[in-house]
This record gives C-alpha cells, sequence and structure tokens, in this order.
C-alpha cells in the first residue's frame, strides 16, 4: 500500500460582517475543495499548507496552530492519503488561480460552502471550522 500526505487550510475572511471562506475548482477534475498539496522533504505540516494556499491562489496565510482536522482516504487502488487542514486566517484578499491546476478560486459565505463543495468529508470539516471561527477559539 502506498502512503500520501497533503496538508492544505480552510482559509477564511471576515467581509461586511460575515465569514468567507476560500474555495478552489480543480481543472482536470472539476472537483470543488480546499487549497492542500504533498509535503516536501524537511517542511512541518504548517508550512506546506501555508506554501500550498500560495501557490494555488496567491493567498497568504497566518495558520492557527490550535486547529487540525485530518481526512483520509483512497483516491485508487492500493493508496492510502491523509489530509492535514488548518484554520488560516487571509492576509490578503485578491487571488489568482495557479495556471494548469486550478480553474477557478471564489470566496464563500461559510454557510453556503457545503452546497458548493465536491466530498462530504469536506463539508464536514467546513462545520468543524466554522463552529471554531464563531466561537472565537481560532488563535487569530
Amino acid at each position: 500500500m502506498r502512503h500520501e500526505k497533503s496538508c492544505g487550510a480552510i482559509v477564511y475572511r471576515r467581509f461586511h460582517g460575515n465569514i468567507e471562506i476560500l474555495l478552489i475548482r480543480h481543472l482536470n477534475s472539476g472537483h470543488w475543495s480546499f487549497p492542500k498539496g504533498h509535503m516536501e522533504s524537511g517542511e512541518t505540516e504548517m508550512e506546506t499548507a501555508v506554501r500550498e494556499v500560495r501557490e494555488e491562489t496567491s493567498i497568504d496565510v497566518r495558520i492557527d496552530p490550535t486547529f487540525r482536522e485530518t481526512v483520509s482516504y483512497s483516491p485508487k487502488r492500493d493508496t492510502q492519503k491523509i489530509v492535514v487542514y488548518f484554520i488560516g486566517f487571509a492576509r490578503n484578499y485578491n487571488f489568482t488561480p495557479q495556471a494548469g491546476e486550478i480553474s477557478e478560486v471564489r470566496w464563500v459565505d461559510i454557510g453556503y460552502a457545503s452546497r458548493i463543495l465536491t466530498y462530504e468529508n469536506d463539508r464536514n470539516i467546513v462545520i468543524k471550522a466554522k463552529n471554531a471561527i464563531k466561537s472565537g477559539s481560532v488563535f487569530f
């Protein structure tokens, strides 16, 4: 069995009194998710998340180390993938989709995100992130 590990973030901002999160649409598969990608040698999980968000969207984030959720799935036969997600606070709001990988990037009201996200695992992460952000338990 092959094992893969990726890290990413549920990136949020406060906009006109609402909480919005950043969603990406993958070019090849067309599915909606969060920015994430494979860890590189010597990186921590949080460093990977920051780098991947920046590469895929041009957004710089501050990562909340107190929120860490994992998703595990099998993307193909004989492969087990683990994705670690953090909450990230957006330091800038203008995005640029990564050419060749991301077809679309959107800021979406956190309460509406579940209608757009492709996978149930991602919808469950949004619920947890929403509760953490609204309760004020995030680091920022």
